[in-house]
């Protein structure tokens, strides 16, 4: 009789937190694509042509025609400039406060509560008075893109910061490093790569808060692209659109893991 966990080794594509090859890598996630492609064109023909749900290739069509009539170059400038001007302004807000609450205990103290309260407070919610506050420019659609991500920034980012091995700072102020000098060159150089992934986790947020942003009457925009199409019931373009927020999600998440392997190489999973 075999005796349990010996025998045949089991294969690396089960193996728990095994490694896998690059090339298993791309082969399983392009199984895993085609396999939501498939899945999408089944769903498609059971919709019996009502056109409540367009198959691949007519959400392709729609695509191609918006990208010909350079609909979706302005669409997406439009999207991407307010989502990197406000979440652009997150960060910087997110790693100053949280750097600052995870380093220092009278900072945490004084600000923590206070930031936790506003973390609940639906940040949706406040777009009526930005409309009175702001008028219907630009800056009601930072501001909130800004306010519906500041704070889970703020308060990741100090648990990053808190989670700096007391020993380097100990043995920091041994070698004689001031205080500014220990936060400048260990706190926040050990938390970059925490930091970078927390910018990464909450950019979702980011482009959640883009959608109803883009509500407070704008004129263009990807998420106003899906709502203007709505109305008009071009539901090939509303998935076109969502395949492109799709896109901008994957690359923007590629790119900023990409950005913390470089930086930080002592810190890769």
């Amino acid at each position: 009789m075999d005796t349990p966990g010996r025998g045949r080794p089991p294969s690396r594509l089960f193996d728990l937190r095994g490694e896998l090859s690059g090339g298993w890598r791309l082969a399983l996630a392009a199984l895993g694509m085609l396999g939501v492609v498939a899945l999408w064109q089944w769903v498609a023909g059971r919709g019996g042509g009502t056109g409540l749900v367009p198959s691949p290739l007519e959400t392709l069509t729609a695509l191609r025609s918006n990208w010909d009539d350079g609909t979706l170059a302005t669409d997406f400038r439009a999207s991407a400039g307010r989502i990197a001007v406000g979440y652009a302004i997150s960060v910087a807000i997110g790693v100053v406060v949280g750097v600052a609450i995870g380093s220092l205990r009278s900072v945490e103290a004084s600000l923590e509560a206070p930031i936790g309260f506003m973390r609940y407070v639906p940040a949706t919610a406040l777009t009526p008075l930005l409309l009175l506050w702001m008028g219907i420019g630009e800056a009601p659609k930072i501001t909130l893109i800004t306010v519906g991500t500041v704070f889970f920034n703020i308060l990741m980012v100090a648990d990053v910061a808190r989670n700096v091995p007391r020993e380097l700072l100990e043995a920091s102020y041994t070698l004689g490093a001031t205080r500014r000098a220990v936060l400048r060159r260990v706190v926040l150089r050990h938390s970059v790569p925490g930091i970078i992934d927390v910018a990464r986790i909450n950019l979702a947020a980011g482009w959640l808060m883009l959608v109803v942003a883009e509500l407070l009457a704008a004129q263009e925009g990807l998420a106003f692209r899906i709502v203007r199409a709505q109305r008009f019931r071009q539901v090939d373009t509303m998935f076109a659109m969502l395949i492109v927020f799709g896109v901008i999600g994957m690359v923007s998440d590629l790119g900023l893991r990409k950005l913390r392997d470089l930086s930080s190489p002592w810190a890769r999973p």
